[in-house]
């Protein structure tokens, strides 16, 4: 017998085309400083104008990533928690009736988690969620067991009021299995 599912926040019947909004570095990564240490309103600024050109080339959704932060943690710090929540919380807000997802990189499923459910984001992105994947950050290996008993504790798993659902690479890309 399968556990329960989330239901997936796009239209059944056709692949959903997502907008990858990709932030740009956050305060404390390496490139942060090497970009000239945009503050967080550009960041959320810049995050806006590339979540709005999505929409309006019609996309069905978008994903929020720290993808500026490379190279990437396994579980990242605070502050990058605090600020990739800050702009996903302003991308939720102008996306409407269009599904939001969060993809705290490297693999870090928690913070992801956390940061949809105070967002309002509507799904997770996790690289490798089973198994074990080698990648230029090392040996990254799948947390499902406490990445879904902490959706469960979060009210945001199936048949919850603000259900999250989890989204996962069969084979991630940049990286080895």
């Amino acid at each position: 017998m399968s556990a329960p599912r989330v239901a997936l926040p796009f239209a059944p019947g056709r692949p959903a085309l997502v907008g990858a909004v990709h932030l740009l570095p956050l305060p404390g990564s390496p490139a942060w400083a090497a970009s000239g240490r945009p503050s967080l309103d550009e960041v959320v600024e810049r995050a806006l104008s590339d979540a709005r050109a999505y929409l309006a080339a019609g996309f069905d959704g978008l994903i929020v990533e720290n993808y500026g932060d490379a190279p990437f943690y396994k579980t990242v710090p605070p502050e990058t928690v605090a600020c990739l929540t800050r702009a996903a919380r302003a991308v939720v807000e102008v996306a409407g009736e269009a599904p939001v997802g969060v993809n705290v990189l490297r693999n870090d499923a928690h913070a992801a988690l956390s940061c949809a459910l105070a967002t309002g984001a509507r799904f997770v992105r996790v690289n490798v969620h089973s198994g074990a994947a080698v990648t230029d950050q090392g040996l990254i290996e799948s947390e499902a067991a406490s990445s879904l008993r902490l959706r469960a504790a979060l009210g945001a798993g199936p048949g919850e009021g603000s259900p999250i659902a989890l989204l996962a690479d069969v084979h991630v890309k940049h990286a080895a299995p």
